[in-house]
C-alpha cells in the first residue's frame, strides 16, 4: 500500500508545504516586477544553475499542478531570452507532467478511474483510439486542464514514450509565444506597467501555426476512425 501511494502522499504534501508557506505569492507578475533586477543579476552571476534551477521549480509546479506556471514561462523568457528560456520550460513542463504520469499510473485504480469525471471518460476514449496523437491534440489545443491530461492516460495504459514525446512536442508553440512576450517584457516592467496577456495565443500569427499542427495531429486520428475494414 505504501509504495503503492507513498509517491502521491509526498506530492500531496510537497503542495501543501508549498501553500502553507505563501509560494503562491511569489509567483505573480507583481513579483516579478518587484524582483526582476535581483533576479537578473543571480542568472549573470550563475546561469547554468539559475537554468536548472528553473526546470526544477518549473518541473515541480506542474507536479503540483499549480495554475500559474505560464508565468513561469515568460519570466524564463525575460531570464534567457526566447529561445533558451522556451526550451528550459519544454524540458521542465515535461519532467512535471511526467511525474504526475507515473504517479497516477502506479496508484491507478477503478477507484481513482471513477472519480475523473465526464471530462476524463470523453478524453479516454480518444486515447485508446490513438494515443499518441490524441495527446499531442490536447496539448496543442488545451481544451481540457493541464493537470487533467497529466493523469487521464495514466489510467488507460499510454505509453511512458508516447506520453513523454507527446507532450513536449505538444506544448512547444504555446510555450515560445509566452517565453517570447517574456523576452521583450524587461522594458514594460521596469516601466511599472502591467503586460497584457490577454488574446497572446489568439493572435493570427500564433494561432494559425497552432491550428495547422492540431489538424496534423488528427489525421490518425481520422484515418483509423473512418478506414473501412479489409474484405475477407
Amino acid at each position: 500500500m505504501l509504495k503503492r501511494f507513498g509517491p502521491l502522499i509526498v506530492l500531496v504534501a510537497i503542495a501543501a508545504v508549498f501553500f502553507a508557506l505563501g509560494g503562491q505569492h511569489y509567483v505573480t507578475l507583481d513579483a516579478l516586477r518587484d524582483n526582476r533586477q535581483a533576479l537578473l543579476d543571480v542568472v549573470a552571476r550563475n546561469p547554468l544553475g539559475s537554468a536548472l534551477a528553473l526546470v526544477g521549480m518549473y518541473a515541480a509546479l506542474v507536479a503540483i499542478s499549480f495554475p500559474g506556471a505560464s508565468l513561469l514561462t515568460i519570466a524564463a523568457g525575460l531570464f534567457f531570452g526566447t529561445l533558451v528560456g522556451g526550451s528550459l520550460v519544454v524540458v521542465g513542463a515535461t519532467m512535471g507532467a511526467t511525474i504526475v504520469f507515473l504517479i497516477a499510473r502506479n496508484a491507478s485504480g477503478d477507484a481513482l478511474r471513477k472519480r475523473i469525471g465526464s471530462w476524463g471518460e470523453k478524453l479516454a476514449d480518444g486515447f485508446q483510439q490513438n494515443a499518441f496523437s490524441y495527446l499531442m491534440l490536447l496539448r496543442l489545443l488545451p481544451v481540457a486542464p493541464f493537470w487533467l491530461v497529466n493523469i487521464v492516460p495514466a489510467l488507460f495504459g499510454v505509453k511512458l514514450r508516447d506520453y513523454v514525446l507527446a507532450t513536449a512536442i505538444g506544448i512547444i508553440p504555446g510555450t515560445f509565444v509566452y517565453a517570447s512576450i517574456g523576452a521583450g517584457a524587461g522594458a514594460v516592467l521596469a516601466a511599472g506597467q502591467e503586460l497584457n496577456l490577454r488574446g497572446a495565443l489568439l493572435k493570427p500569427e500564433v494561432i494559425g501555426p497552432i491550428l495547422g499542427l492540431a489538424a496534423l495531429s488528427l489525421i490518425p486520428i481520422l484515418y483509423k476512425k473512418f478506414r473501412k475494414e479489409p474484405v475477407a
